[in-house]
């Protein structure tokens, strides 16, 4: 018997308990945010584990199939693809939440991708099922809930792990948190950091129906909305949100952060050094409240942006650390 696993592109879906059926679709009505079906044909790696739609991390094996959705990557640090580029029934796990397509570009730093063959999409009643059928909703609403905004100059610059000890710390306060990532390619481990970190409610742009938001940005738009709405109507005390990669990269930064508007009150930069700081200030015309991410990891890096942006660097790795992290947010928030 076929093992069939869920990744965690799914877990908005009701697919884990209701039938469902496969079959080939057209090419020409492909789309991101279609839910397929892969069955793994090269051997797994480690780097490369399927996410489930629990967010458990799992082996799959060659033969298995996994259900996930087409989508677009464009990662600086890994890789970079679409499932337009899919030739014939060949494809791969772009991320290990399943998100499929064909990789055009990859870093040499990383094994060799998780390698699939389309089995065909996941249809009911001869139609596809898609994540926006299962995506959040709203005829209109608003959103006025304090954010502290974390960008980053590039992915896998500090933002989820600044992010969980924002969260811890306004918990800590009393108060009550939303954590969302807004932007990004979709990996559930990530928000569920926030969760673990005691954040009383965890969203992001996958429950909008986005498997990645390398998507045009009309679409980023009217999904992101009513994913906000939604937030807003929670009531937390604050929102703390994640926008992935940097806002210069194709994932929709720039609009997520206007979206948010001026409900900013607090922005954290994680960057990956001093020097890239001044890049995505003069790049983006954003002055931060406070700097973080690898950019802080010693005294000689904090002194450098300092003495670069004038803008306070903290190494939120070092527990010493956190009553100055907790000073910014009293400072910008209460």
């Amino acid at each position: 018997m076929t093992v069939v696993s869920m990744s965690s592109l799914t877990r908005i879906s009701d697919l884990a308990g209701k039938p469902y059926d496969l079959a080939p679709v057209p090419r020409d009505e492909w789309a991101s945010g279609d839910y397929v079906a892969g069955e793994i044909t090269g051997a797994p790696h480690r780097v490369y584990r399927i996410e489930l739609a629990s967010g458990r991390m799992v082996h799959a094996l060659p033969g298995d199939c996994i259900i996930g959705a087409f989508g677009n990557r464009s990662a600086t640090l890994e890789g970079v693809g679409s499932y337009k580029d899919i030739k014939g029934d060949r494809m791969y796990a772009m991320t290990s939440a399943g998100l499929f397509g064909a990789v055009t570009s990859v870093s040499q730093l990383l094994p060799p991708l998780l390698q699939l063959r389309y089995l065909g999409h996941v249809v009911r009643d001869a139609g596809k099922v898609c994540m926006s059928d299962f995506a959040i909703k709203s005829d209109g609403g608003q959103f006025n809930i304090p954010t502290i905004l974390l960008v980053g100059t590039s992915m896998s610059a500090g933002k989820t792990t600044t992010g969980r000890l924002i969260v811890h710390e306004l918990e800590k306060m009393g108060k009550t948190v939303v954590g969302a990532k807004l932007t990004g390619a979709g990996r559930y481990r990530d928000i569920l950091g926030f969760r673990d970190a005691g954040a009383d409610a965890v969203l992001d742009f996958v429950d909008a129906g986005l498997p990645s938001t390398v998507v045009p940005e009309d679409e980023f738009r009217a999904a992101i909305r009513p994913l906000l709405h939604r937030i807003d109507s929670l009531k937390p005390d604050f929102l703390v949100a994640e926008a992935g990669a940097s806002p210069l990269e194709p994932y929709n930064g720039a609009a997520a952060i206007d979206e948010l508007g001026d409900n900013i009150k607090c922005t954290v930069l994680c960057a990956s050094d001093p020097y890239a700081v001044v890049g995505v200030e003069k790049a983006f015309g954003l002055k931060p409240d406070v700097v973080s991410g690898p950019a802080t990891s010693t005294s000689a890096a904090i002194d450098l942006v300092r003495k670069l942006t004038g803008v306070e660097g903290i190494n939120v790795m070092d527990p010493e650390s956190l009553p100055a992290l907790r000073n910014v947010l009293e400072r910008t928030l209460l």
